[in-house]
């Protein structure tokens, strides 16, 4: 006997990866271990565990930042922005379209 589990190796590939039998006899051991994943790696992120983080990593306010300011200064709003005519270079002395002969 080789060892291996069959019964315990067939219904992880043919019923838990769902495998054809062609698929599942083609497989070397290591290519099955691979594709039912290492028990000892880490789990992956889902919804709880993401609380889960959230809860032991909370977000703290920073002080006397604005809520919409990323940090870099920028806020996201765009000069001009909701005002007729208004928009990205919108300077004075200069109108939409008007590069300042860049």
């Amino acid at each position: 006997m080789s060892g291996l589990d069959w019964p315990g190796l067939m219904r992880a590939g043919l019923g838990r990866l769902r495998l054809s039998p062609e698929v599942f006899w083609g497989l070397t051991p290591a290519e099955l271990a691979l594709m039912l994943g290492d028990p000892a790696s880490p789990r992956p992120l889902d919804r709880a565990r993401l609380a889960e983080l959230a809860r032991a990593w909370p977000d703290a306010p920073m002080q006397g930042r604005d809520e919409r300011d990323a940090g870099d200064g920028r806020t996201g709003r765009i000069r001009g922005a909701g005002r007729p005519g208004g928009g990205a270079g919108d300077e004075p002395g200069r109108g939409p379209g008007d590069d300042g002969g860049l």
